[in-house]
C-alpha cells in the first residue's frame, strides 16, 4: 500500500470515528434532554449518558445550547425523511392529503415527540435559536412539502387555491384538530387510532370542500354511496 493510501485509509477510519463518537453524544443527549428537560440538564449529565468525558464533549460541542440545537435540527430532519418516505405525494388530493395527515399525525402523538415539543417550547423564550431551529426543520419543512403539491395541483386545476401556502397551513391545523394540545397538555395520556382517522378524514373533506373542484354528482355520490 502506498503513503497516499494509507493516508486516505488513516483519513476515513478518522471520520469514521468521529462520526461514531458524535452519535454517541447525541444519543447521551437526547436521553438526558428528554428525560429532564432542557435547564434539568447539564453537561456533565450528558458526558455521563454518553459514556464520554466532559473533555470529549466541549470538543464536538462548544455549549448545551449548541448541543441542543443540533440535536433538534436532526432529530426534525430524520422526522421529515421518515414522513416523506411513508408516502407518495402523488395522486388525486383527497388520497394524498388524506395519507399525509395521518402519517404526520402518527408521528406528532408519539410520547418522544411530544417530550421534544415541550422541552423546546420551555426553552425558546430564552434561546430563540433554539425555537426557530425546531420550527424551520419541523413545521416549516412540512408546511414546503405540503404547499409545493398544493401548488401543483392548483396549477393542473384539480384545486382552486388563491394562496397555497396558506392553504397548507390551514390542512395542517385541520389534521391535528385539538388533539396535539390535548396530548402536550396532559388533559389526555393517548388517542385511539380510530379517533387519528375519523380527524384526519374531516380535515380532508373540509379542505376539499373549500378548495376543491368536484363536481356536485361526484360530491353527493360520495355522501351517499348507497343512493
Amino acid at each position: 500500500m502506498t503513503a497516499m493510501a494509507i493516508d486516505v485509509q488513516d483519513a476515513h477510519d478518522s471520520e469514521t470515528d468521529n462520526s461514531a463518537k458524535r452519535r454517541q453524544i447525541m444519543d447521551g443527549a437526547r436521553e438526558v434532554f428528554l428525560s429532564g428537560g432542557f435547564d434539568g440538564a447539564s453537561m456533565n449529565d450528558i458526558a455521563r449518558a454518553a459514556g464520554v468525558s466532559k473533555g470529549t464533549l466541549y470538543v464536538y460541542f462548544d455549549s448545551k445550547e449548541q448541543l441542543f440545537e443540533t440535536l433538534i435540527r436532526e432529530d426534525r430532519r430524520q422526522q421529515a425523511e421518515r414522513l416523506c418516505g411513508g408516502i407518495t405525494l402523488s395522486g388525486e388530493p383527497r388520497d394524498v392529503l388524506y395519507r399525509f395527515g395521518r402519517n404526520l399525525l402518527d408521528m406528532l402523538v408519539r410520547p418522544e415527540q411530544l417530550a421534544h415539543v415541550r422541552a423546546v417550547v420551555a426553552v425558546a423564550g430564552k434561546f430563540p435559536r433554539i425555537g426557530q431551529a425546531f420550527f424551520e426543520a419541523g413545521p416549516m419543512f412540512g408546511i414546503g412539502i405540503v404547499t409545493r403539491y398544493l401548488t401543483e395541483e392548483a396549477a393542473k386545476g384539480t384545486l382552486n387555491l388563491p394562496d397555497p401556502e396558506l392553504a397548507a397551513w390551514q390542512f395542517m391545523e385541520l389534521s391535528h384538530a385539538g388533539m396535539l394540545k390535548r396530548l402536550l397538555f396532559g388533559v389526555v395520556e393517548d388517542i385511539s387510532s380510530e379517533r387519528l382517522d375519523t380527524t384526519v378524514a374531516a380535515a380532508v373533506d373540509m379542505f376539499m370542500r373549500a378548495y376543491g373542484k368536484e363536481t356536485a354528482t361526484a360530491a353527493a355520490a360520495r355522501l351517499n354511496p348507497e343512493g
